[in-house]
This record gives structure tokens, sequence and C-alpha cells, in this order.
């Protein structure tokens, strides 16, 4: 992968002011490939003092934009369909991959998965991206 894109990609996350809301971590990007990690805390729970699925699906789509800008041109979300699985512990570290499984001049998708901290599946999606033909505005020259 670019060193600018990646290194640039990492910056602009660290001061996405979503991302801070959330308490979003950026942990790796790699071309098609993206890792992020979120802690469940109270904050995020639901009426029920479960997981909020808007919480699960911000990790999700936090990892998602990452892993569809990660070849420097623009890519914004057409669809994502999300599967939860089950809720996790408080405090859990939650962790979203998402894998880039087919890629074309103006679409690609991406398989995402969340996992906890022992490593159960907490919602899985499937996504598509339109990939637009704009460099990322944001990369350092």
């Amino acid at each position: 992968m670019d060193e600018k894109i990646r290194s640039s990609i990492f910056k602009q996350i660290e001061k996405e002011p979503f991302s801070k809301k959330f308490g979003l971590k950026l942990i790796d990007v790699e071309e098609g490939y993206a890792k992020v990690e979120m802690v469940f805390s109270s904050d995020l729970e639901n009426m029920f003092g479960m997981a909020h699925g808007g919480a699960i699906f911000a990790l999700m789509d936090e990892a998602f934009e990452v892993a569809s800008n990660s070849h420097g041109t623009m890519a914004v979300a057409l669809n994502m369909n999300i599967n939860y699985l089950a809720s996790p512990a408080k405090g859990s570290k939650l962790t979203a991959e998402a894998k880039e499984i087919n890629k074309t001049k103006k679409t690609a998708v991406y398989d995402i998965a969340v996992t906890d901290d022992n490593n159960n599946i907490i919602a899985a999606c499937q996504a598509l991206v339109y990939r637009m033909e704009k460099p990322l505005p944001f990369l350092e020259n």
C-alpha cells in the first residue's frame, strides 16, 4: 500500500469528529482492508442495557469507510446489509474487520465482521461501495 495514502488515512480518522464521539480507533489499513476497534461502554447501550445496533453499525461503517477508500480514490457507500448475531458483554473490546472481496472500476464489495475480545462473532455485514474517480481530498502533498 502506498505509504502516503496509509498515513493520510490514519491522520484523517484520528481527527474525524464521528470516530471521536464513538471512541473508534483505526488499528490497521491495507489496500482493500481495514481493522477498527471500539470499547462497548455504558453510553453505547440501548434501552435494554445491550449494545445499541447503531453503535455496532458505526463500528462496521468506519471499517468499511477506511477499506473502501484505501486505494486513494473516493468511495461512497451504496448499501450495507447487516446481521446482528449476538450482544457483547459490557466493557468488551469490539473489533471490525472489513475485507474487499470484489472490486471493479465503479464498485466494490466488502465483507465486514465484528468480534468481541473472546473472538465471538457479534455481527456480520456485506457492503457495496461506489468508487469515484477523484483522489482523496485530504492526501498530503
